[in-house]
């Protein structure tokens, strides 16, 4: 006849851990109900900067005629992220699911929106951004092209896009533009181009001086590129590591630090010289 065993006693140390369990968790619970300071960022869009943008060119030129450009002369893309508004809410499993996904970051908000609290600050800051941004480009690319500009008047137009990191590709447009990609300054339609018939895409800051800047986003950058069909991109060499981390296939990454490495980059590319790589 077999014994009736009673109930097990626990020990102090799993009392101990039962105590714990009912609070940790609930703190568990609340911890993935709440907001957290992130803001969730993907692929954005992307602008052609030797096109159009809502039916107006994004470069007009005056004092010089300009370079006409259609599609079969390439694209130049400057690349953008697309991440939710300041106060949106954001909990912890949407973080830990951005976490194995290449086509989506969490990212902390204030590293989104560094300055401001509301939508419409953040909209005036980045307007402001923008607006140096296209100054210092129209310097450093009249500067790489020996014009002044009291000969060349540019003006930029570029809807739904703020802050600065099309700053670069603004400078290699108006370079396109003017003809910079045949090696001469001169306009006119018989001036080359810089793309060769590709599309080129990537994103940087810029100063007057030509240096190029890093920005941020890259790998989300790199995918709104390649969905738009770019086969090359231009990236900050600061941020190369970034970008080989989540390169999409197909993809050549092309480091710059100038501008002027970078008109020399993509002349290398168009006749087949030598191009630097990350």
């Amino acid at each position: 006849m077999g014994a009736v065993l009673g109930p097990r006693r626990l020990t102090g140390r799993q009392r101990t851990l039962l105590v714990c369990a009912a609070p940790l968790a609930a703190l568990l619970a609340v911890t993935a109900l709440a907001p957290l300071p992130f803001a969730l960022a993907q692929p954005g869009l992307t602008a052609n900067v030797i096109g159009d943008s809502k039916n107006k060119p994004v470069i007009t030129l005056s004092g010089e005629k300009g370079r006409r450009t259609g599609e079969a002369d390439g694209k130049l893309l400057m690349t953008t992220i697309a991440a939710t508004p300041p106060g949106a809410t954001v909990r912890l499993p949407d973080v830990v699911e951005s976490w194995f996904r290449t086509d989506r970051a969490a990212m902390p908000t204030e590293a989104v929106y560094p300055v401001g609290d509301t939508l419409k600050e953040i909209e005036k800051h980045n307007k402001g951004e923008m607006h140096k941004s296209q100054t210092a480009a129209v310097k450093a690319a009249l500067r790489q092209l020996h014009k002044s500009p009291r000969d060349v008047r540019v003006t930029l137009r570029l809807a739904d896009v703020g802050g600065p990191s099309a700053g670069l590709f603004f400078s290699l447009g108006i370079i396109d533009k003017l003809g910079g990609g045949s090696g001469r300054s001169g306009g006119g339609d018989d001036a080359g181009g810089l793309t060769g018939g590709r599309t080129i895409a990537g994103t940087g800051t810029i100063k007057a001086d030509g240096t190029v800047g890093p920005v941020g986003g890259v790998p989300l950058k790199t995918k709104a590129a390649k969905r738009d069909g770019a086969s090359v991109f231009l990236v900050p060499r600061a941020e190369c590591a970034d970008a080989l981390a989540e390169r999409p296939k197909g993809l050549r990454l092309v480091p710059v630090d100038t501008l002027g490495g970078a008109v020399k980059a993509l002349r290398a590319l168009k006749s087949g010289g030598r191009v630097p790589a990350c």
